[in-house]
């Protein structure tokens, strides 16, 4: 317990990292304005009559959105959450301090198409992480992860695309540069191309159909070479009218050309279908229930 505890810990610290560093150094100096919370906090921060730090206006909105979170998945969530919308947040305000300070090294890059890029991937990567760790960072994070519980056929990084497309609209008047809404938008597509990586780009496997006079060769070697095991379909053929069994096998992508080289070895006649499974729940696959991200 102690022991996950403290995994869980780092990798919850290392994700806040990334998001922070990404978004503080790239996106909110160029007046990025990439969707959900920190989109907002970067509008909200160009219109308020005060100064205040965009990791300052995060938090405050973020407090009832923990709330309605902590209501829908629990104590556990709330912690991880808390300490992840909190770390990230002090982290934001700390290298905007530093920034403003004198240390404009931290910002890495004036050039929007750069930091439309290399921050939405940063960005991507950090809230990818902490969704790992069954957190979020709070704001827009938590409503895709409630979203995602009524409406599981659509990806993390598709919601996110929905929810925070208004959000960068907005920017677009606040600041009068629709430029700076077109960079915003391709920072919020690759942020959510990088999220939906994280999540399941290394679910996703090869489902593969077999049909050979020789599936319990085939069967035997996978099994024996490469631990995967096979399920057996009975069929019929159409044509013939004989009885068919095919071989049935889920595969992960890096495995798959071993695969088909144990196949083409034992029958160079046989017939094999090849398709995409994007997600895979089971023994050497994903946790059933481990997908509500």
């Amino acid at each position: 317990m102690i022991k996950k505890f403290f995994w869980n810990f780092i990798g919850l610290t290392v994700g806040c990292v990334i998001y922070a560093f990404g978004f503080a150094t790239m996106i909110s100096p160029n007046n990025l304005a990439p969707g959900g919370v920190t989109g907002i906090a970067v509008i909200l921060r160009e219109v308020l009559p005060f100064e205040i730090s965009t990791g300052a206006i995060v938090l405050a909105i973020n407090i009832p959105l923990l709330i309605i979170g902590t209501i829908f998945f629990g104590k556990k969530f709330f912690a991880g959450t808390v300490y992840a919308t909190v770390a990230s947040s002090a982290l934001m305000s700390l290298i905007e301090y530093l920034i403003e300070s004198g240390h404009t090294w931290l910002v890495l890059s004036n050039d929007l198409m750069l930091c439309a890029l290399a921050g939405g991937a940063a960005v991507g990567l950090g809230i990818g992480i902490i969704f790992r760790f069954g957190s979020t960072t709070g704001g827009s994070d938590i409503v895709v992860k409630i979203l995602r519980l009524k409406f599981r056929h659509i990806r993390t990084g598709v919601l996110f695309i929905i929810f925070d497309t208004t959000v960068v609209t907005i920017s677009a008047f606040v600041f009068h540069n629709v430029d700076l809404a077109l960079y915003a938008t391709i920072s919020l597509i690759v942020t959510s191309v990088v999220i939906d990586m994280v999540l399941y780009g290394s679910d996703t496997a090869r489902l593969v159909f077999i049909i050979s006079d020789k599936n319990d060769l085939i069967a035997g070697r996978l099994l024996e070479e490469l631990d995967v095991g096979a399920t057996y379909i009975k069929g019929v053929g159409a044509y013939t009218k004989e009885n068919k069994t095919v071989l049935m096998a889920a595969v992960k992508k890096q495995i798959f050309p071993k695969v088909k080289t144990i196949v083409c070895e034992v029958d160079e006649t046989s017939f094999m279908i090849v398709s995409s499974a994007n997600e895979i729940f089971g023994e050497g696959f994903k946790l059933h229930g481990s997908a509500e991200l």
